[in-house]
């Protein structure tokens, strides 16, 4: 390590820039949802846990903005599917 160092040409910001369509913000989450975010990641052999985070706000935006009729016949497909195939199963 050096005794001193030039910073006369440095500049205040962060070091890597921020994408286009993305805002760099503070927030706080509670530990428990922090920590299940980043198990997923590491369950997956790695990864970035803030992009599990924002699919995660983004699936949700994206169910707020779905009309409810659209909603009523997701829902009615994906248990008509889960229990055909339940009855299939069973012979019934």
């Amino acid at each position: 390590m050096k005794d001193e160092y030039d910073f006369s040409r440095g500049r205040r910001g962060p070091v890597v820039p921020t994408p286009a369509g993305k805002t760099r913000i503070t927030i706080r989450l509670a530990d428990e949802v922090l920590d299940w975010f980043r198990d997923r990641v590491n369950d997956a052999g790695g990864g970035n846990y803030q992009t599990l985070i924002n699919d995660a706000l983004r699936e949700h935006v994206r169910h707020e903005r779905e009309p409810l009729e659209d909603t009523l016949r997701r829902v009615l497909r994906e248990e008509l599917a889960r229990t055909g195939a339940a009855v299939r199963a069973t012979g019934s």
